[in-house]
């Protein structure tokens, strides 16, 4: 195998890119939109097993220059009372301990990272369609230009192009929450930063932590009806906050006060999901990420699934002998974890599920802590740590 196209320049796509050619791989990025990300305003949260991925990927300064550490979690319940208080992540490796980051100054720095390796990176190419043959798959774009490679991998999000060339009709679906996020300017009480606020409250789900600049970064997960597309393309900024206020204003926790103190800029999305048993792959093309396994953001793995996705990809295409079989690997890995994600996500969502005490939720399916770390060790044949090999 001698090229790879990845189609889109977001997490998922940059991440494969440098998992890729760390590998050995020519591979090029190709992104519709002509700068580093939509969504550039929403933040996330990488948990360890994230952190960790990037670190196989030899990019962590790459993220730990932006963004802030998150050493730990508070619970409070609906009158405001902590109800548990828990280290986060693995406190003796820095390059592993939770991060909150701004979603567009994440892919802008990892694909700063593509480019400072010399990988191939193109914006404003907008797939528009699929040639998927026995020898090669050729990506065409909106402009009139074509992309050709032995693997075409569709890193192109929740309204993957790609996807529906493999599986026509699987679209994403609502998962029983809105999520907002937004910025206060100021801390709500005398609280120092590293660490994340979870509020159990009793109209929504609502979480903060204090930036090194003294900004408070917060969602909310609000059940009900789906926020309606005109509303989320041309939102009313001052009308969402009012309800925001006003629903998370029936419980006696900060929540209602910082919203009320947030600027104009708060985001809205739905929490959407990708079917079970979605298929991943055909012929030459595959797709990875929130394209093939999208999960509500209850668990907050979505990123984390992603940058593992890249580095457990890189592998099996490294050691296997052929790309059937280097796909098939892959999905016997990745497959199970992913969709318990999407299962544990999903209930959290909809109210069938209750996070643990101290307010985790419930881990996505892993092989076990061992064999997940095996599998994203750089210098171990995944073939043997997926007991591929035995």
């Amino acid at each position: 195998m001698t090229r790879i196209v990845v189609i889109g320049g977001g997490i998922a796509g940059t991440a494969t890119a440098l998992a890729l050619h760390k590998a050995g791989f020519d591979v090029a990025v190709h992104e519709a939109h002509s700068d580093t990300a939509e969504d550039i305003g929403a933040f996330l949260t990488l948990a360890s097993n994230g952190m960790r991925a990037l670190a196989q990927l030899d990019a962590s300064d790459a993220v730990t220059a932006i963004g802030f550490p998150l050493r730990s979690m508070r619970v409070l319940d609906d009158r405001g009372g902590e109800v548990a208080h828990v280290p986060l992540g693995e406190a003796d490796d820095t390059r592993l301990r939770y991060r909150c980051l701004r979603r567009g100054e994440l892919n802008a720095a990892l694909q700063a990272e593509v480019v400072r390796r010399g990988i191939g990176l193109s914006h404003g190419a907008r797939l528009v369609s699929v040639e998927n043959g026995p020898d090669k798959a050729t990506a065409r774009f909106a402009d009139g230009s074509a992309a050709t490679g032995d693997l075409l991998i569709g890193a192109d999000g929740l309204n993957s192009a790609l996807r529906r060339s493999i599986a026509p009709g699987a679209e994403p679906v609502y998962a029983g929450q809105s999520v907002f996020y937004g910025y206060m300017p100021g801390t709500p009480v005398a609280q120092d930063t590293g660490h994340i606020t979870m509020v159990r409250g009793s109209a929504a789900a609502f979480g903060y932590a204090v930036s090194p600049a003294g900004e408070t970064y917060w969602f909310a997960r609000v059940a009900g009806p789906a926020v309606p597309a005109d509303e989320l393309a041309h939102p009313t900024p001052s009308r969402r906050r009012e309800q925001l206020v006003e629903t998370l204003g029936k419980d006696a926790t900060p929540a209602a006060r910082i919203v009320a103190a947030s600027t104009d800029g708060i985001m809205a999305t739905n929490a959407t999901e990708i079917p079970l048993g979605t298929p991943w792959r055909s012929g030459r093309t595959l797709i990875i990420g929130d394209a093939a396994h999208a999960a509500s953001p209850a668990t907050g793995q979505g990123a984390s699934m992603a940058l593992e996705d890249a580095v457990i990809l890189a592998k099996s295409l490294r050691d296997t002998p052929d790309l059937d079989s280097a796909l098939s690997l892959y999905e016997t890995c990745r497959r199970p974890r992913v969709e318990h994600n999407i299962t544990a996500s999903g209930e959290i969502s909809r109210g069938t599920r209750t996070p643990s005490r101290t307010g985790r939720a419930p881990s996505p399916q892993r092989p076990g802590d061992d064999t997940l770390t095996r599998q994203l060790d750089w210098n171990v044949d995944l073939r043997t740590a997926s007991g591929a090999a035995d």
